[in-house]
């Protein structure tokens, strides 16, 4: 026979997606990790301003919103693969047992084997499927977020006419040090939320 058959290989592939699911579904529910003011009853006079994207990710509606469509989507296909998994597996532990008592014939077993392989290969193939589908979803969710903070932050500068607007995280920023009161982060986040609002009410 060609190829053996391992249940703990196919367990092996689901567990890949799984991991994969649970890397990017638990690290968006993190709290921000710089302190933002609750409200900016001021905002700066100066020329330079800044927004923690961090933060500004757990103040916007439409990411949590996009958030909960894509962990949805996610847990429909880890339900899936498990299912998918849990039943190849069973099928090769039937078929293994099959050939130990001698219940098939060396062509039954070897069509067999091949048939189940044939399986595996495109189970296998149905993980990194899934696993691009969920990568490149969470690259359009970000790329959403940002296009919408582009147009916005043109629209609010219009009015506040900053000279310079900086972006940083609580992890890889780019600023070592910021005044708190040039943090308009919950402004623009407030001002998008409203936009984001209207937009949902005319769909």
């Amino acid at each position: 026979m060609e190829k053996k058959l391992n249940p703990v290989t196919i367990a092996l592939a689901v567990a890949v997606v799984v991991l994969f699911i649970l890397h990017f579904t638990s690290k968006r529910g993190a709290a921000p990790t710089a302190e933002i003011p609750e409200k900016e009853s001021q905002l700066p006079t100066g020329d330079v301003a800044y927004i923690q994207i961090d933060s500004l990710l757990n103040l916007y509606d439409m990411f949590h919103d996009l958030r909960s469509e894509y962990e949805n989507k996610a847990q429909t296909i880890q339900n899936d693969l498990g299912k998918r998994g849990r039943t190849l597996e069973s099928d090769v532990e039937e078929f293994q047992k099959k050939v130990q008592r001698g219940l098939l014939t060396r062509m039954q077993a070897e069509t067999q084997q091949q048939q189940l392989a044939q399986r595996e290969h495109e189970l296998q193939n149905f993980v990194q499927q899934k696993q691009m589908e969920l990568s490149e979803e969470e690259g359009v969710i970000l790329r959403r977020v940002f296009d919408a903070l582009e147009r916005y932050i043109e629209k609010f500068n219009s009015e506040k006419h900053y000279s310079l607007i900086l972006s940083t995280s609580g992890t890889a920023g780019t600023i070592l040090y910021g005044d708190k009161a040039l943090d308009i982060t919950r402004t623009v986040a407030e001002g998008m939320n409203d936009d984001y609002i209207k937009e949902r009410g005319k769909k």
